[in-house]
């Protein structure tokens, strides 16, 4: 913890999920893009930065990049593309005081960089999570439907053997509603029949079918590595009731014993949820990323929340962020000003000594995620 004054905490982070930034010039409309969830355009009149993720980025972007806390957004934008994009991915990456990121692979978009020149923007290490649908689409393409029963799981594990954790966003292509039993090599079949039927059809071997979301889901947890889930907000394709991480609990059940564990992923608005889910399974933790970023004055908030029913040990630091190295400098920042506030408020109060928080704090910034996933030699 600092100084009383500074109300901020300065400790190095592992961000334990996260998906690299563009480091392409952006026009301004591209930037405006990348700063919301949204896939379609802004409609006439308004706009994505005002928000509450526009005011973070004025409040702690603008001094990293050479402006007055508050600039006004043009006047950011054009010192932006005055610097340009790859010195200012440079300078908010390297704002965040992050040690580890922790990268998501699997999202298609070329403009992303790999693991190494993540590595160097930010100077930082970066390790990564192998996303369980990518491979699965990627295995298809060049596989028969017999082949991807066959072959799938070994070709996960292989895939994930660098990695330090795999990940589902099975809440994005068909919800948490789903048995939670493995399913068996006849369900499986003729599942994976029908989608390559549909692949011949379509050209696209995007997976959808809820069977073959759980023969990849138990395919990563058969791994061994934790196994991330997104759950609560996100894009356009999640529908919200589908992504409470409360559906999960047969799941938790049917996995307490395997030695495998689930990291919840943002959680928002679920948060009180997934908090109680890690306190009664002792193999599932949560974050609050995403949130960080873009619930902007408000992610205290939620912040709070996650620290509300969950043990201390089962709390961990991301930041969720994508294609804007904004999304990284405001998620740190707004979660090391935030929790310092909260500390502060339980010192103040009498709830716990200035040890106390300090330890606390190092647990959910560093210490959590290094003993999940290892990271330590």
């Amino acid at each position: 913890m600092t100084d009383r004054s500074s109300r901020r905490i300065d400790l190095p982070l592992v961000d334990h999920h996260c998906h690299g930034v563009v480091g392409a010039e952006l026009t301004d409309d591209e930037f405006r893009s990348l700063a919301t969830e949204s896939d379609w355009p802004a409609p006439a009149g308004t706009d994505s930065l005002d928000s509450p993720f526009g005011l973070a980025v004025r409040r702690f972007c603008a001094p990293v990049l050479g402006l007055e806390p508050l600039a006004p957004l043009d006047e950011y934008l054009a010192r932006r593309r005055g610097i340009g994009a790859a010195e200012a991915n440079r300078l908010l990456l390297r704002s965040t005081g992050t040690s580890h990121y922790l990268l998501d692979t699997g999202i298609r978009d070329a403009r992303l960089p790999g693991p190494d020149a993540m590595a160097v923007s930010a100077d930082a290490r970066v390790r990564e999570i192998v996303r369980i649908e990518r491979v699965a689409e990627d295995f298809a393409s060049e596989s028969t439907a017999a082949g991807f029963v066959a072959k799938f799981p070994e070709t996960l594990a292989a895939r994930a053997r660098e990695a330090v954790g795999v990940k589902s966003i099975v809440a994005y292509r068909h919800g948490f509603d789903i048995p939670a039993e493995r399913p068996s090599g006849r369900e499986v079949l003729q599942a994976a029949d029908a989608w390559f039927h549909t692949a011949e059809e379509t050209g696209s071997f995007r997976i959808t079918d809820p069977i073959l979301l759980r023969f990849g889901l138990w395919s990563g947890i058969d791994t061994g590595l934790p196994v991330q889930l997104h759950t609560g907000y996100g894009d356009s394709d999640v529908q919200l009731f589908r992504a409470d991480p409360s559906r999960l609990n047969a799941l938790f059940r049917a996995t307490r014993s395997r030695g495998v564990d689930f990291m919840l992923l943002h959680c928002y608005p679920f948060i009180r949820e997934a908090g109680i889910l890690a306190q009664v399974f002792p193999h599932v933790y949560l974050d609050v990323g995403l949130v960080s970023h873009y619930l902007g004055p408000s992610a205290g908030t939620s912040i709070r929340q996650a620290m509300e029913v969950a043990p201390f040990s089962k709390i961990l630091y991301s930041s969720d962020s994508y294609g804007l190295a904004e999304h990284y400098a405001v998620s740190a920042a707004n979660w090391r000003t935030s929790f310092a506030a909260l500390m502060d408020d339980w010192i103040d109060s009498g709830w716990a000594t200035a040890d106390d928080a300090e330890r606390i704090a190092t647990m959910v910034a560093t210490e959590n995620a290094n003993r999940v996933y290892n990271l330590n030699p």
